[in-house]
Order: structure tokens, then C-alpha cells, then sequence
């Protein structure tokens, strides 16, 4: 598999993961949640795990393939932190607008 692949495959995955907090009620994808509706606190917990696990896979991915994961700064963590958060705009988008609708 190329390195080219590998980066689009994750791009995929990061792209699924930051959207799944706002597509289902169950927290952690299993445990429901009091009242049957997660709170927003929840969700960003969600987030922010799924984040780490993305960047976990990333730096395995990474070792695998290079044989060493590089030493990154903050800058590199403030852009993946944005980035993950755009990619979670289609889900936020249709938890809070779209659903009302339907």
C-alpha cells in the first residue's frame, strides 16, 4: 500500500470519527445516556477521545511505515485540532439544523 493511500484512508477515517459524536445518542456508542439525550459535554468528549484515538492510528501509521514517528510542535497539534473540527461540521450541521426538519 502506498503512503499516498495510507493518507487518504485516515483523512477518511478522521473525517467518519469527528462526525460520529453528533450522529448517535449513545455515549461511547454504547452506554445511554439519562434522559435518553447526551448532553453537549458529552459529545465533546466524544470528540476530543476520538481525536486522540485518529492521532494514535496516525502515529502508528506513521512508525509503520517510516520507521520513526518525527517530534512535531505545537503549530503541528493547533492545525490537526482545526482540522478534525471542520471535518466535524457536516455532523454538528445535521444534529442541530437539518434534524429538526425531519
Amino acid at each position: 500500500m502506498s503512503i499516498q493511500s495510507v493518507v487518504w484512508i485516515l483523512l477518511g477515517l478522521a473525517f467518519i470519527a469527528a462526525n460520529l459524536p453528533w450522529l448517535t445518542e449513545r455515549f461511547f456508542f454504547v452506554l445511554s445516556p439519562p434522559g435518553g439525550v447526551k448532553k453537549v459535554w458529552m459529545r465533546l468528549v466524544e470528540w476530543a477521545v476520538l481525536f486522540l484515538v485518529i492521532g494514535l492510528i496516525a502515529m502508528a501509521l506513521e512508525h509503520k511505515l517510516m520507521g520513526v514517528v518525527h517530534d512535531q510542535g505545537w503549530e503541528f497539534y493547533a492545525v490537526g485540532v482545526c482540522l478534525f473540527l471542520v471535518f466535524a461540521l457536516p455532523g454538528f450541521i445535521y444534529r442541530h439544523e437539518l434534524s429538526r426538519y425531519n
